[in-house]
């Protein structure tokens, strides 16, 4: 598998419900040299001032910020989903920002925006699933797979909710599952294409 880590574009870091500490240590593993762009797809209420950027830059060695409309994704950035927003990817790696409807009662869907990464960057997206308490990820790991791209869940052992975990594995569609120690020690080790 390492052979087609080496050629990932875009890294797609999805959690819910449970997966917020983890997912901040994972970003925290990331090398400050990595050649790819990471989305974030976090589900959060619109409602609420939130401060996930300012809280992920303090830990990540890479720039942060959240994604704007019509922003092509860079290597090096990690890019959050705004709340209330479905994020889209376009086929220049632009970002497009959507306000239909939920899914899965979530806005940003990370079925929506792993779906949608799926259909443009094929065998250079590699996606992370962590904790959450709905299925929303499964659809979208499995359009990763079914596109060439790499599917990572958290062992739903080690998940404080392990209901999307286990939604994505029943798609028979994940390419391995780590535990937490595992997935920091991945996340450290990436690079990306040359």
């Amino acid at each position: 598998m390492k052979s087609k880590e080496a050629r990932i574009e875009l890294l797609i870091m999805a959690c819910s419900a449970g997966g917020m500490i983890l997912l901040m240590d994972l970003l925290a593993s990331l090398q400050k040299n990595v050649r790819f762009a990471v989305l974030v797809i976090v589900h959060r209420n619109d409602r609420y001032q939130s401060s996930l950027e300012q809280m992920a830059q303090q830990r990540c060695q890479l720039r942060v910020k959240s994604a704007e409309e019509k922003e092509i994704l860079q290597a090096g950035t990690v890019y959050f989903a705004p709340a209330g927003y479905h994020l889209l990817i376009e086929n220049d790696h632009s970002v497009s920002l959507d306000v239909s409807e939920p899914v899965h009662y979530c806005r940003p869907s990370i079925d929506v925006s792993m779906q949608s990464a799926a259909e443009v960057y094929k065998e250079s997206l590699l996606a992370i699933l962590l904790s959450g308490a709905n299925r929303d990820g499964a659809e979208g790991i499995h359009a990763i797979s079914r596109y060439g791209g790499i599917t990572v869940v958290q062992d739903p052992n080690d998940a404080e909710v392990d209901i999307m975990p286990r939604a994505a594995i029943a798609t028979g569609a994940v390419s391995v599952i780590l535990s937490d120690e595992q997935l920091e020690a991945y996340c450290t080790n990436l690079q990306g294409e040359n």
